[in-house]
């Protein structure tokens, strides 16, 4: 019998879902609209169906051993949603509950950077490493902690919430009701709202100037810093100086070996990781110079979130197993 996982990253704009062994083979792969529900029960129920229709096309000899789901605010104690700022959904959404209810098999939730920490530990270029931080820049940024080979989940269960520290108490308004957070000027949004404000600022010619806040992409910037765009370009260094910063905050309470960027933002490539890298060496406590690498998420690809996401029913499984172990052992 083949075993398969169900891997879902919930996201701001879509929902990605597939089929997955333990191996991380991919069977099947889908995707729904996350802002089409008004309601959670409505996405729900569209996330049900989608899911028996996965499950109608693979061979009868596999079977469904667990649901994993990464999403903002997951909390990894409850299995629910919790206040996402990114969701429009507000409250606690106790999804794992109903996924376990409708499918009949265990259901783990966290939040979406530590899915990609434990996919990243599991699949990626994290394997061997026991102290690790994943930072996911997407709508907003995410963040997973590992130390000592164990993702850091935290009392409350929502440990690594580095996108809502503090860049400026005066700054940028944040969906989660303050100002001035991380994720408002480092992510795919942040960089956005970045743009904006140096075409404001700038007077030289920008292609970026004719575009929509909307239409305006991280792509688009990439590709107009490749032409030589100033205020694409300044966009970045600004970004990674700010990232650079925070991340040499973070260091000191962790002592990572790396540091993985992971997400639409960090397909930027040098001009997000080169800055990012300078600012944090600059600003790091002297004894941690040199010694933390920031590397690029070997996981960086549409399956990601998805393998990611499974990879944390894979994790529990092989706990529960190792624990069932040990207590046939003692006894």
């Amino acid at each position: 019998m083949k075993e398969l996982t169900i891997g879902i990253d919930i996201g701001g704009t879509n929902t990605k879902f597939g089929l997955v062994d333990r191996e991380g083979h991919v069977h099947y792969q889908g995707n729904i609209s996350t802002t089409e529900f008004e309601e959670f029960q409505a996405f729900f129920d569209a996330m049900a169906e989608a899911i028996r229709e996965s499950l109608s096309n693979v061979p009868e000899d596999h079977k469904l051993v667990g649901i994993g789901v990464g999403a903002a605010n997951g909390n990894y104690y409850k299995g629910t949603i919790e206040r996402a700022t990114n969701l429009k959904w507000k409250g606690v959404l106790p999804l794992a509950k109903m996924f376990t209810t409708e499918f009949h098999v265990p259901c783990i939730l966290t939040n979406d950077a530590n899915a990609a920490a434990v996919g990243e530990m599991i699949y990626g270029n994290a394997k061997g490493m026991k102290d690790f931080v994943m930072i996911t820049l997407g709508t907003g940024l995410g963040s997973g902690f590992v130390t000592g080979g164990i993702l850091l989940n935290g009392h409350h269960g929502i440990a690594g919430e580095l996108g809502h520290t503090s860049v400026n108490p005066q700054g940028r308004y944040c969906n989660c009701g303050k100002r001035g957070c991380l994720e408002t000027y480092v992510s795919a949004t942040g960089i956005k709202r970045t743009v904006y404000k140096l075409l404001a600022d700038h007077l030289e010619p920008s292609e970026l100037r004719g575009i929509s806040f909307e239409d305006l992409n991280t792509k688009m910037i990439t590709e107009a810093a490749d032409r030589g765009d100033i205020v694409a370009k300044e966009a970045f260094e600004y970004t990674g100086r700010i990232l650079g910063m925070k991340l040499a905050d973070t260091v000191v309470h962790t002592d990572p070996e790396a540091i993985f960027l992971f997400g639409g933002l960090a397909q930027a490539g040098h001009y997000i990781f080169k800055p990012t890298h300078y600012h944090m060496e600059q600003n790091l406590m002297p004894l941690f110079r040199g010694k933390v690498k920031i590397l690029p998420s070997t996981m960086s690809n549409q399956a990601a979130p998805i393998l990611g996401a499974s990879s944390l029913v894979w994790d529990y499984l092989e706990k529960k197993e190792g624990s069932a172990r040990l207590t046939s052992i003692q006894h």
